[in-house]
């Protein structure tokens, strides 16, 4: 809903806007009374106590992880972060390492085997599903949207959903499963995932020609010309300029760049990655897999700071990757390495691919921290984005004590740098609590018991 433009005085989150794109301002200490731009009402949901906008994020680790090199020694203050967790160390202070959960709806419960699509498709949802291979597929409604359904009216994006995985919706992948079920975390309906965003490019259109379906045909067509979507709104910009203080120049010059900065990593894309053979990606793709992360992080968090949307789901790679990682060395699959039978060989394998998603989630931590929202604070301070997967240890598939972190601090509701241990408790718990964070009130979720005593 917009609200009524006041010529005296413009609101903390505006829009510059041209046909065909929509650029949001960061947030400043004063703003200019003469601008003329669309605002969205102030609400109190998704707001940080302290009046910023309060961001939710799930990132997905497929296969597993090496526990001796993911879990804390201690219980409590986080004191020395363990082998996998080391490229938190500049954010540790906006970390929580959450122990003792579990899916049991990703367990067999009589189903045999497909514990890699069930993990997958049962990690934002908490719901046993529907083991077939057909189009009855049926899931349940994801946390991620049950939050962004009740934000509809805040955001231009209810949501926005990333992967680095192909899209698929059809045809049957693990053990009777359809793959729908392991290509998406996100699901607006039981029977209808929201196909993501695998191609950074769509990605960065979906943000900026968000409500426009000829906006973002003109953005396609702009990319073509290798043009930026500021030279859109140059007009406004520069009025804006002439509107603020030097300061606050200085601030909208680095928030600008960081713009043009993902437009330029965007179109130098066009070589094919090292991907799985059923993946035929788009053009766009970086070649190098920890590029094609940077640059989905990197959309990520713009919009986050443009306000563009506040849930964002990013599936880094489906459960049951055979993904190869020659930049590390490793010429087996993903997946193949997670079956090690307690090899040394394959552990140390996995433990480097474990690495690899820490320090790619690290850089987009430090990004985030980096970027300054409000008096003090920054983009991080006011997010809390779930890193985690639907199994623990993927020699044994099981799906009990997860390896989930909590990064960032809410604007105040997590403490951070912390190791907090529960007792075989649902995931869907936390997933309740995160709900009422966000303002959205929930009976329960999935298979909820309670609100996570917590955090």
């Amino acid at each position: 809903m917009k609200a009524k433009q006041n010529n005296n005085s413009l609101p903390r989150r505006a829009f510059l806007r041209a046909t065909g794109a929509a650029v949001a301002l960061p947030l400043l200490q004063s703003w200019p009374t003469r601008l003329a731009a669309e605002t969205l009402t102030p609400t109190p949901l998704a707001m940080t106590p302290d009046g910023r906008p309060l961001r939710l994020a799930f990132v997905y680790h497929p296969n597993g992880v090496i526990m001796p090199n993911w879990r804390p020694e201690k219980i409590g203050q986080l004191s020395k972060l363990p082998v996998s967790l080391e490229p938190f160390e500049k954010v540790k202070d906006s970390l929580t390492v959450v122990s003792g959960l579990k899916h049991d709806k990703a367990r067999a419960n009589g189903d045999g085997a497909g514990d890699h699509a069930r993990a997958n498709g049962t990690f934002l949802t908490g719901v046993q599903l529907k083991k077939t291979g057909g189009k009855d597929i049926r899931a349940g409604i994801s946390i991620d949207q049950m939050i962004a359904r009740q934000l509809q009216d805040v955001t231009p994006l209810p949501s926005l959903e990333l992967s680095c995985s192909n899209q698929r919706r059809s045809g049957s992948c693990d053990s009777g499963y359809s793959c729908a079920y392991q290509y998406n975390l996100s699901w607006r309906a039981p029977d209808s995932p929201n196909t993501p965003e695998v191609n950074p490019r769509d990605a960065f259109a979906r943000l900026f020609g968000a409500a426009d379906p000829t906006g973002q045909s003109r953005l396609k067509e702009r990319w073509n010309r290798r043009q930026s979507v500021l030279d859109s709104v140059s007009d406004d910009t520069r009025r804006l300029y002439r509107e603020v203080s030097v300061e606050e120049r200085g601030k909208l010059d680095a928030y600008f760049e960081s713009i043009r900065a993902v437009e330029r990593r965007i179109s130098a894309q066009q070589a094919t990655p090292e991907l799985p053979d059923d993946f035929n990606p788009p053009a766009g793709i970086p070649s190098s897999y920890a590029e094609y992360l940077d640059v989905m992080y990197d959309i990520m968090a713009l919009a986050f700071e443009t306000d563009a949307t506040r849930v964002v789901t990013f599936l880094q790679a489906h459960d049951g990757s055979g993904r190869k990682f020659p930049e590390l060395g490793i010429s087996e699959g993903h997946h193949q390495l997670s079956h090690h039978q307690k090899e040394a060989a394959k552990i140390e394998k996995l433990k480097l691919i474990d690495r690899f998603y820490t320090e790619a989630f690290g850089r987009f931590l430090e990004r985030m921290a980096d970027t300054p929202e409000g008096p003090g604070g920054s983009l991080l301070d006011s997010s809390v984005i779930i890193y985690g997967g639907g199994i623990s240890d993927g020699n044994r598939h099981n799906h009990d004590d997860l390896p989930v972190l909590l990064a960032g601090k809410g604007g105040g509701l997590l403490k951070g740098e912390r190791h907090v241990q529960y007792n075989n408790e649902p995931m869907c718990n936390l997933y309740l609590d995160l709900a009422k964070r966000m303002g959205v009130e929930l009976p329960r979720f999935g298979d909820s018991t309670e609100h996570l005593r917590m955090l």
